[in-house]
C-alpha cells in the first residue's frame, strides 16, 4: 500500500534505538526524508546509517521543553520544514507511590509531558499554514491501564494524552492531525532494563511492527483519524473502553 508520504519531511525524536528508530525506518521506507535525534553522537550517527535514505542525525536531548523546542527548530532548518512530527523519549525511572519522592515528579513531567508540549508548539504552526501535517506521539498503554511500579510514567503520560486530545480538537479541519500510538511491551532496551531476566518469558511485540503503525497514522489514508489514541499492545489492555 502506498501511504502517500513520498517527499514529506519528518522529525522523529529519540530515535537512536527502540520504537523511535523503528518509526523513523518505517517513514523512510515510504519516501520520507527523516531527521532524528539522540544524545550521543556515535549512536545517532549509527542509527542514521541504518535508516539510510538521506536520514539526518542531530544531537539533541528532548528530556525537557527547551530540548524539545531545539530539536524541532534544528530539524526544520536541516530539512527545510517539518511535515511530520513524531514525539518520543525515554521513560522516567520506575517506582511506586511509597518509594517515589515528591521531587522526582518535575523531571518526569518535563520528560514525558512538557517535551511533547514544546515539540508540538514548535511544529504545529507551520503545518497549519501549509494545510497539512501529522503529529504522532509515542506514549504508553499505561495511560489506559496504569503499569505497576511505573507511577511517574503513568502520571506524566496521562497528562500528555490529555494535551494531545485537546490540540487535536483545536486543529480539527486544518489538515493537521494529532494522535498518539500507545505501545505495550516491545523488544526494546527499556523493557529489558525494567524486567531483566523475566523478559525472556514475556510475549513481546517487535519494534518494526510498531513503526509500521506510526507510519500508517501519518499517511494520507489516515487523514480522518485525529484525536485518537491507538493501543499497540498485543491485547494486554482488555477493557471495553
Amino acid at each position: 500500500m502506498d501511504l502517500g508520504l513520498s517527499g514529506k519531511r519528518a522529525a522523529v525524536a529519540a530515535a537512536s534505538a527502540g520504537l523511535g528508530l523503528s518509526s523513523a525506518k518505517a517513514l523512510a521506507v515510504e519516501g520520507v526524508t527523516v531527521a532524528i535525534c539522540g544524545r550521543d553522537r556515535a549512536r545517532i550517527d549509527a542509527a542514521a546509517a541504518e535508516i539510510g535514505s538521506g536520514c539526518i542525525p542531530l544531537v539533541a536531548d528532548v528530556s525537557d521543553a527547551a530540548g524539545g523546542t531545539a530539536f524541532v527548530e534544528a530539524a526544520t532548518e536541516a530539512l527545510g520544514g517539518v511535515d511530520i512530527l513524531v514525539t518520543n523519549g525515554g521513560g522516567p525511572p520506575p517506582g511506586t507511590f511509597a518509594s517515589t519522592e515528591l521531587d522526582a515528579y518535575p523531571a518526569a513531567i518535563d520528560l514525558s509531558l512538557m517535551s511533547v508540549v514544546a515539540m508540538t508548539k514548535a511544529a504545529a504552526p507551520a503545518m497549519q499554514a501549509a494545510g497539512w501535517g501529522r503529529i504522532v506521539a509515542i506514549t504508553s498503554v499505561a495511560v489506559r491501564q496504569p503499569i505497576a511500579h511505573l507511577i511517574l510514567s503513568n502520571t506524566a503520560r496521562a497528562g500528555a494524552t490529555g494535551f494531545l486530545k485537546t490540540v487535536a480538537l483545536e486543529l480539527k479541519g486544518t489538515g493537521v492531525t494529532v494522535n498518539s500510538v500507545q505501545p505495550g511491551l516491545h523488544r526494546t532496551d527499556r523493557v529489558k532494563q525494567l524486567y531483566g531476566d523475566d523478559v525472556d518469558s514475556m510475549t513481546l511485540g517487535e519494534p518494526d511492527d510498531f513503526g509500521s503503525i506510526v507510519a500508517f497514522v501519518c499517511s494520507d489514508h489516515a487523514k480522518f483519524i485525529t484525536g485518537a489514541h491507538i493501543s499497540v499492545d498485543g491485547g494486554s489492555y482488555q477493557a471495553l473502553l
